[in-house]
């Protein structure tokens, strides 16, 4: 290589400088590019990380923003959600308080229709019983020979129209003749006919005109009065010795123009006397061949002297009369005989409401609480349920009326038998009071029972309560009760009240 040297031209060298000159560029190109590919590649790869940690950058941040979505989105579905069920159990309970209003507003309305219908019922009961008893007055009037009396209360009663106009026309005509108004009493009887052409006192009043026509036009004397009284007593005498004898005269009597005094009593002899002909005169009267006054009479007296026989008259007339007052005169009648089988039968069948509640009140005075609890079972009437809680009152059966207390569903029954048991004044319906007052949870209710203690008088039963008592209103009723009683139980506690 030495020699190669020395022998190298001056060309040669300038050419090998080249050559090498050459390498070193291609060699330092090589390098170059190897380093340009290497920084390439680092670039690549420092992209390829870059854009790997901007990815999972970008994917966490979008995990984080989708979390935060959910949870926000999620939050407020739930505030949505909860927000809807707050409205819909607002709504619930608004619609169940709406539903309460509209149920207790339908239960007054109802209870106001049967307050209405019952005051309607009462002030037609009332004003019977105020005609009734005008009339009852106007009659006594004439038992005590207190003509113009009478005569007042008729006419009275005439000008009222009620039902018993006719009779009223009748017996003021009746007064008028024994004062001696001859004309005024023929006037009354015309009058009478006119208005009241069927009428039953047809037959009395052409027996009275017959009477009046044929009479001086002088007042009735004392003596004559006697004379009535004489003839009673003297029939009465016969009856016990010659009875076939004594029936025409007692006839006699009741289809005459006598007093109602004198037609009652012979009535009553021929009811005494029990004997198969007399029931069949009192059958004919209470079948309505006489005035209705006799005619409920028999009724009475037929039930009260009759048997077996004279019960079975009575439901022939019941089955066939439309006149509810003799209906009512005949239930009357099988109380006093104790014919509870035909109490039952109508208070179970009976059309007329006023009917069902007289034989329902019937079968409680003859303690008939099988027959009414049996009515209480099967009747649908909340008005009539309750005349039978009130008939097992009359009956004094406490059980049944503690049975309805505590588990009669209709609080307006509840408080009927409640109330009832009050007016049973035993120890046993005591106790039953305090046993539902202790259970009860209704605030009328337990009010009820502190009413029917006072009706009770149990001012012990009333004290003990106003001490234990913590709602202040029933408290202040229990007190209030007290106040009421005047007993000494109560008054004690009343001057401890005082002396707090």
């Amino acid at each position: 290589m030495a020699v190669a040297a020395l022998l190298m031209t001056p060309a040669n060298a300038r050419a090998s400088q080249s050559q090498e000159d050459a390498d070193r560029l291609a060699a330092a190109q090589n390098s170059g590019q190897i380093a340009q590919r290497e920084a390439l590649e680092t670039a690549r790869v420092a992209k390829r990380a870059t854009a790997s940690a901007v990815t999972h950058a970008i994917d966490r941040a979008t995990t984080q923003f989708i979390a935060s979505l959910e949870a926000s989105v999620t939050s407020r579905v739930a505030d949505r959600v909860a927000s809807k069920n707050e409205e819909r159990v607002e709504q619930k309970i608004d619609q169940d308080q709406e539903s309460r209003e509209r149920e207790q507003e339908a239960r007054e309305r109802a209870e106001e229709k049967r307050e209405r219908e019952q005051e309607a019922r009462e002030r037609a009961q009332e004003k019977i019983e105020r005609l009734q008893e005008l009339y009852d007055d106007g009659r006594e009037d004439l038992d005590d020979d207190r003509y113009d009396r009478a005569a007042e209360k008729f006419q009275q009663l005439a000008d009222m129209n009620g039902p018993q106009t006719d009779a009223a026309l009748y017996w003021k005509a009746y007064a008028e003749n024994r004062l001696g108004k001859r004309d005024t009493a023929l006037a009354t009887i015309a009058d009478m006919k006119r208005r009241f052409p069927q009428s039953r006192w047809q037959k009395d009043a052409t027996a009275l005109e017959i009477e009046v026509k044929q009479s001086t036009g002088q007042a009735v004397k004392p003596a004559d009065q006697s004379d009535e009284e004489l003839k009673m007593l003297a029939i009465q005498g016969l009856m016990s010795s010659d009875p076939e004898r004594t029936f025409p005269l007692l006839e006699k009597v009741i289809n005459g123009s006598g007093s109602p005094k004198e037609k009652s009593k012979a009535l009553f002899v021929l009811a005494q006397s029990g004997s198969a002909q007399a029931r069949e005169i009192l059958g004919r009267i209470a079948r309505g061949q006489t005035n209705p006054d006799l005619q409920r009479k028999a009724v009475e007296y037929l039930g009260l002297f009759g048997g077996s026989e004279a019960r079975k008259t009575l439901a022939e007339v019941y089955a066939s009369s439309s006149d509810a007052s003799v209906k009512h005169a005949i239930l009357r009648s099988y109380m006093i005989g104790g014919d509870h089988e035909r109490l039952f039968a109508a208070a179970k069948s009976e059309k007329d409401e006023s009917l069902r509640r007289e034989a329902i009140r019937q079968l409680g005075l003859v303690h008939g609480t099988s027959e009414l609890e049996q009515l209480y079972q099967a009747e649908t009437s909340t008005d009539l349920r309750r005349e039978i809680l009130q008939a097992f009152f009359l009956a004094g059966d406490s059980g049944r009326l503690v049975k309805a207390a505590q588990g009669e569903k209709d609080a307006d029954l509840r408080r009927a038998a409640i109330r009832n048991l009050g007016l049973i004044h035993s120890e046993d319906s005591g106790k039953a009071l305090q046993e539902i007052y202790a259970k009860e949870t209704d605030h009328a209710l337990k009010a009820e029972v502190l009413n029917a203690y006072f009706l009770q008088g149990n001012a012990k039963a009333l004290v003990a309560i106003a001490r234990s008592e913590k709602d202040p209103e029933l408290k202040k009723t229990a007190v209030s009760k007290l106040s009421l009683m005047h007993s000494k139980e109560g008054n004690d506690y009343l001057m401890e009240l005082l002396q707090k």
